[in-house]
């Protein structure tokens, strides 16, 4: 292959990878076409694409876009990218991979340009997910705090009550 193709062919890859921070490297060896049409319809429904990569190619500008591309070492590999997020992605992809266990297998897993289990981004939360525990994280002492403040400021009052209302009582008495 010429210098000026391979050359063509980084520059679509750069192209098509921009921005792109997760995604799962898949080894799909002896799927027919046809089934690989339908998981690619499918899979491209829910946001997400699939792009076989020569790997020699994906390392040099991987490695420019800051991605750890070690998960390249053999063969040609299938990038799968998209979702909400690397957790749907991995599920999605999960019950493929249980589908079709002899022809797709999973070679890696990239959470934010770094390798991680495959396992792992199973088990990620998704971006709302990280949101919400960070909020409720913060809520929580603040909510401490707010009825710690309040607390004494409902006390002096119910205090002050109980003292008027004694007054009202021995009032009428005299």
């Amino acid at each position: 292959m010429s210098k000026a193709i391979k050359q063509l062919q980084m520059d679509a890859l750069r192209k098509s990878f921009h921005g792109v921070r997760d995604l799962v490297m898949l080894n799909i060896v002896g799927l027919d076409a046809i089934n690989d049409n339908k998981i690619r319809l499918g899979l491209r429904k829910k946001g997400i694409r699939l792009h076989q990569v020569k790997n020699s190619l994906c390392r040099r500008v991987f490695g420019e876009l800051g991605l750890n591309a070690d998960g390249l070492k053999e063969r040609s590999t299938t990038v799968a990218w998209g979702a909400g997020s690397l957790k749907e992605l991995s599920k999605e992809l999960e019950t493929i991979v249980k589908k079709h266990d002899k022809q797709i297998k999973v070679k890696a897993a990239l959470a934010d340009g770094q390798a991680i289990p495959f396992a792992q981004a199973l088990t990620m939360p998704t971006r709302q997910e990280a949101i919400g525990e960070i909020i409720s994280a913060m809520m929580g002492p603040a909510m401490t705090l707010a009825a710690q403040l309040s607390s004494p400021a409902a006390q002096l009052a119910s205090q002050i009550k109980t003292i008027s209302e004694k007054k009202e009582e021995a009032a009428p008495a005299a």
